[in-house]
């Protein structure tokens, strides 16, 4: 029952980052319709940033503002320089965010080396915290409580704010939102890099349990990729079920059956899709 109890918060955790990810790439892919495949190596790059950041200065907080700082900057520099160029070309988006994570991905094993790396985790933050019958890591609770707390702030922005409107609007309707004569260029911008941010906050707190390695991109953006196809792009609740899905499917399996691991996850995505296209929360 112990172990049980322990994996059950593992996969919360794990999940948790999982949203953190998929949430942005969700706003990306279903405002923008952009399959945007750099979206992994943005994470990487950010945990990256961060974990340079934190052991120069000794603050993780820093750390982490650094990173998402620095990748929502990046956001910004695809979305405006590159992906602009080839609006509306889907295919050639496609490429150009795939080229965009290899020149992003090379450029980090130069900087930072082949070898895995963890973030150093605040002194406040270690050791564990007593759940009654286990004691579970305070780092891996934080992550989930993080995961909470920007589902709760993006639901807000979402459903709550003229904002959240308008990318609502620009989710169903585009044509109808341009028509009405708002600068949905700008809205554009702004969501590419909130997209963009979450996944360096991600990638800042995920490298302080999962490390940092080249590779852990690709991983990560299979992980987004499926959740935002079970969950339906553009949907902030599909993206939170669908991470609870792939974060319990991933954990107990690569524990109860390692060898299927990866099946288990994209096994149930593809007999869902075989039913509803579309997702469980997407709209045509």
């Amino acid at each position: 029952m112990i172990g049980i109890l322990l994996q059950t918060l593992n996969a919360l955790s794990f999940s948790a980052l999982l949203f953190i990810v998929a949430s942005g790439f969700t706003l990306i892919f279903g405002l923008l319709r952009v399959v945007n495949l750099a979206h992994g190596s943005l994470y990487l790059v950010g945990g990256y940033a961060g974990m340079t950041v934190t052991v120069a200065t000794g603050s993780f907080l820093l750390g982490l503002l650094a990173g998402t700082a620095l990748i929502a900057f990046m956001g910004y520099a695809l979305d405006h320089w590159l992906l602009e160029r080839v609006k509306g070309l889907e295919l050639e988006q496609v490429l150009l965010t795939l080229g965009v994570a290899m020149v992003l991905n090379d450029q980090a094993l130069v900087l930072w080396g082949g070898d895995a790396r963890t973030i150093p985790v605040p002194d406040m933050l270690r050791g564990a915290f007593n759940l009654g019958p286990v004691f579970y890591p305070k780092y891996r609770l934080v992550v989930i409580g993080s995961g909470i707390l920007i589902f709760v702030l993006l639901w807000f922005v979402y459903h709550r704010t003229k904002l959240g409107a308008l990318i609502r609007a620009g989710v169903d309707d585009q044509e109808m939102v341009r028509a009405m004569g708002i600068p949905i260029r700008k809205l554009f911008v702004l969501t590419f890099m909130l997209g963009s941010a979450l996944a360096g906050i991600a990638g800042t707190l995920g490298g302080a349990f999962l490390t940092l390695y080249p590779g852990a991109d690709v991983e990560i953006l299979v992980f987004a990729l499926a959740i935002v196809i079970i969950g339906g792009q553009g949907s902030l609740l599909g993206a939170a079920v669908g991470s609870l899905l792939v974060g319990f499917l991933a954990n107990f399996g690569q524990i109860w059956v390692p060898e299927l691991s990866y099946f288990i996850i994209f096994g149930p995505m593809a007999i869902l899709l075989a039913f509803r296209p579309l997702g469980l929360f997407g709209k045509a």
